[in-house]
């Protein structure tokens, strides 16, 4: 089969709409247009309907009860702001300490930032070199002011997996709420909140397969109730938690995202790591001094963030840019040229974390596009070596360490 340029390998920063979710969205734009809030004649009812089955729909991807713990939001980022800024704005009588981790995304750290300045007191506990908390520093982080734990589920550069379930097993012995982002989860691992003992899960449809601009937040009715301030205020929707017309196309578009991914997650997650692993095979048996970042093992099946010594990521990239899509960070930091602070996190010097590539698989990669991105960085990373007065250095021996750049 012959290649499609470019490939696109940057499939944790969004993922193509599945053409089945799209067919089953294409009504709701035209003939199916009425508003769910309309309880008072068939074009209300008619969206009503298709809004309460890709509730169910999504509560049943990630084990949720009642399909009522699913409120819609505008995307992941608006699910943690929701939950972290309206269970801090609903528990503060009762503390106002937060515990989450240095390697969170954006979106949560920069609304603990905001916590912080409005009186709220935030941990970030580390992590260990292989992106994992450690529980036992987690359990020391907590207070009897605490009342939310917030740790991602999956890590969306290096991919690694946290322990969620012990994590909620210890929210649960000190009563204090758990919530954790799941947008890089959701759909792609198994995900069951009640065996879980998450109280809040973030997630978005746009990295499973559905379309961007709706997300939601999971908060639980029961054992215990959770109660969150809404951010958004008008007209009571979604229980009170997030006022606004919900769009119906995009979350009859997530619902039927979500169920596709409960059918193949199975089949597609052992796909998807065979391939992950044939690119990782690939580069590191070809490559020297290039080295995988994250846990080997417990980390998304369709995730590879590898550095390369003595070569710029932003280089790579521009070298592999005119045919494949990767990422040297997160989408919410491509902004900037700094190094990735989730490598720094895991121990890693600033010119590694400055060296990391993201390559992230989708349900329609293929083994070709696979071999291709493998050998084609494979020759710029040489490429860029062979002109690195540093590369070779290293190889004649020299610490580069010890070497004084200018006189003092």
């Amino acid at each position: 089969m012959a290649l499609k340029f470019p490939i696109f390998m940057d499939a944790q920063s969004t993922t193509p709409v599945d053409p089945r979710a799209v067919e089953a969205m294409l009504p709701y734009f035209t003939e199916k247009f009425g508003h769910p809030a309309s309880r008072n004649h068939p074009f209300g009812w008619e969206a009503e309907g298709a809004v309460d089955a890709a509730r169910g729909q999504i509560a049943k991807l990630i084990g949720a009860r009642d399909p009522k713990e699913i409120v819609f939001t505008s995307g992941g980022t608006e699910a943690i702001n929701l939950a972290l800024k309206g269970v801090a704005e609903m528990y503060r009588e009762k503390g106002n300490h937060i515990v989450t981790t240095i390697i969170e995304q954006r979106a949560t750290l920069d609304v603990c930032k905001r916590l912080e300045r409005q009186g709220v007191e935030v941990t970030y506990v580390p992590v260990q070199p292989d992106g994992l908390v450690d529980l036992e520093t987690l359990r020391g982080a907590i207070t009897d002011k605490t009342i939310l734990i917030s740790v991602m589920f999956a890590n969306n550069e290096v991919g690694t997996i946290q322990d969620i379930a012990a994590i909620g097993k210890l929210a649960k012995a000190k009563g204090i709420l758990f919530h954790t982002d799941a947008t890089q989860a959701a759909g792609k691992v198994p995900v069951d909140v009640e065996a879980m003992g998450i109280d809040l899960l973030s997630c978005t449809a746009h990295l499973l397969y559905g379309p961007k601009g709706v997300g939601a937040l999971y908060v639980r009715r029961k054992g215990p109730r959770v109660r969150i301030a809404p951010m958004i205020d008008g007209g009571g929707h979604e229980r009170g938690m997030r006022s606004g017309t919900l769009p119906v196309p995009l979350i009859v578009g997530f619902g039927t995202a979500a169920e596709l991914c409960g059918q193949a997650m199975p089949e597609e997650s052992a796909r998807l790591r065979a391939l992950r692993d044939r690119l990782q095979d690939l580069i590191l048996s070809n490559v020297d001094e290039a080295y995988l970042n994250g846990h080997p093992e417990r980390r998304l099946p369709h995730n590879l963030n590898i550095s390369f010594a003595y070569v710029e990521g932003e280089s790579v990239l521009m070298g592999l840019n005119k045919e494949s899509a990767l990422s040297s960070g997160s989408a919410c930091t491509s902004a900037t040229l700094e190094p990735s602070y989730v490598i720094g996190a895991l121990g890693a010097s600033a010119e590694l974390a400055h060296s990391s590539i993201r390559f992230s698989l989708h349900r329609f990669s293929t083994e070709e596009e696979v071999d291709h991105v493998g050998r084609r960085t494979i020759e710029v990373v040489k490429r860029l070596r062979d002109m690195s007065p540093l590369y070779e250095l290293a190889k004649e021996g020299v610490d580069l360490k010890s070497i004084h750049w200018k006189a003092e």
